[in-house]
């Protein structure tokens, strides 16, 4: 019997790419182990640790948190997957950051969304949300019936500040800014798998065909048809 050896990944793409639709279809087909660092800081914070601590110094003060903390924070947390396949998604967002995790392991892949911002851009400023309740409306899939009115109390309906279009507009261009000289680094390395698209449900039949050279498919119900 041939023993697969485990699979290292990245998960990298724009806020509002479908990274996190796409991760959730990877947990579901493939069975990895899923790293997001945003989940982990929240975390950390959380439980007061002392770097989750640190970590919050910085983010009160409206600041970027430090290659080396958020370096710790992944790659502690990594210790305790070393027998199981993962996938990693928030990490590395540095050059700094990638290259010391390498020290640490080899990476096999790298799966980057490539969607256009302006696709981005109508997706997350179609976003309305109901503040009591937290339903979330979105005006290209899932509209109100009556346009900027929570369907079930009538209520008016109100746009995040993250969902504003100039919001949206910096945080592609920071995205862009920082993560292009990470996904260069890796494409020198010959591990960046780019899927580009505009619909998520289109990109993933070619990330599951790919995925399924490297892993079985461990879902049981609908394996035969990727969803």
């Amino acid at each position: 019997m041939v023993v697969r050896p485990l699979l290292r990944a990245v998960i990298m793409g724009p806020p509002g790419s479908g990274k996190g639709t796409v991760s959730a279809r990877i947990i579901k087909h493939f069975g990895v182990k899923h790293l997001s660092s945003g989940d982990l800081l929240r975390d950390n914070m959380q439980k007061r640790t002392e770097v989750g601590i640190l970590a919050k110094s910085y983010i009160d003060q409206g600041r970027l948190i430090p290659d080396d903390i958020m370096t710790r924070l992944v790659l502690s947390e990594l210790k305790g997957l070393d027998r199981y396949n993962w996938l990693l998604d928030g990490f590395p967002r540095t050059v700094a950051q990638a290259e010391a995790l390498d020290k640490e392991c080899q990476i096999d892949t790298v799966i980057d969304l490539d969607v256009p911002f302006e696709t981005i851009k109508c997706r997350l400023t179609a976003r309305w949300i109901h503040p009591a309740s937290g339903r979330v409306y979105n005006l290209e899939f899932s509209p109100p019936k009556m346009q900027g009115i929570d369907d079930i109390t009538g209520e008016p309906l109100v746009q995040r500040d993250d969902d504003k279009p100039e919001t949206v507009t910096k945080r592609l261009q920071a995205y862009d800014a920082q993560t292009k000289p990470v996904l260069e680094y890796y494409r020198e390395k010959g591990l960046l798998k780019s899927f580009s698209g505009t619909e998520t449900n289109k990109i993933w039949p070619h990330i599951y065909a790919f995925l399924q050279t490297k892993l079985p498919d461990v879902s049981q119900k609908d394996a035969a048809t990727p969803r």
